[in-house]
């Protein structure tokens, strides 16, 4: 006899008993559809085992745009504008709406004996869609690692006071240190902008004997490097200074906030 139909394959490798006698015979005499209900097997189990996991995030859009791409997807084809049920249009176009006549005689349901005179996917088709299935739902946890990326751990925090020059302003510091080991301060800073400078971000020495520049802060808020070496159990005071564009390197002496961080 001729191959299973890839349809009855599918719905026994779902656990549905849809095969006949003799279909059931080739399935355990034929190689070819062993094989290819093996692998539609193996998938559904991938298929049940990612719905168990963990919720999933949304991927980035490249993800989708790299599917569709191999899948020879049209353009307007989206998951989140293509309605992808049964007997729906790719193109989204909703169903007309039934009559009293449809409801009152529903389609018959065609049995499989008469869709198996259909056209059909070769065997070789239908082992590369599920290969490719497996490989879309194994790349799944690759795909989250890069979603999921570690949290920093904050290590310290500090509240900034006004300098008597700078009644109104205020600010925060936090420190934070990466997985990878790289330490970073993000400031920020509510204070008036002056008519000429820049700010600067400073870590200062507990005796303030010492210090380091951090940067330019950039409007209110900011993301500093420590720098590698630097010692912020030593360099523990966060300050923001109103610099002049007089190209001195060194600190103008006009702080705008400073804390320590604890």
């Amino acid at each position: 006899m001729p191959h299973v139909d890839p349809d009855v394959l599918a719905l026994l490798a779902l656990g549905e008993p849809v095969a006949s006698e003799a279909e059931e015979r080739h399935v355990a005499e034929c190689s070819d559809c062993t094989g290819a209900l093996d692998t539609l097997r193996a998938t559904a189990a991938v298929g049940r085992a990612a719905r168990s996991a963990e919720p999933l995030l949304t991927p980035p859009a490249r993800v989708w745009d790299g599917i569709a791409a191999q899948l020879g997807l049209a353009d307007d084809v989206r998951p989140e504008t293509a309605d992808l049920r049964f007997g729906s249009s790719p193109a989204g176009d909703p169903p007309a709406p039934a009559t009293p006549a449809d409801e009152a005689s529903p389609p018959a349901p065609v049995p499989i004996a008469e869709r198996r005179g259909r056209r059909r996917l070769p065997a070789a088709a239908w082992l590369a869609a599920a290969a490719a299935l497996v490989a879309i739902v194994i790349g799944i946890p690759a795909v989250l690692s890069v979603l999921r990326q570690p949290e920093p751990t904050v290590l310290a925090e500090a509240t900034l006071e006004a300098f008597p020059a700078w009644p109104d302003a205020r600010g925060a510091a936090v420190l934070e240190e990466l997985p990878d080991g790289t330490r970073r301060v993000e400031v920020s800073l509510d204070a008036a902008v002056g008519d000429d400078g820049f700010r600067e971000v400073w870590l200062i020495r507990d005796d303030a004997s010492d210090l380091v520049s951090l940067g330019v802060l950039e409007g209110s808020e900011g993301t500093f490097t420590v720098p590698a070496g630097v010692d912020v159990e030593e360099f523990s005071l966060v300050d923001v200074s109103e610099e002049p564009r007089d190209g001195d390197p060194a600190h103008s002496g006009d702080s705008i906030v400073r804390g320590p961080l604890t």
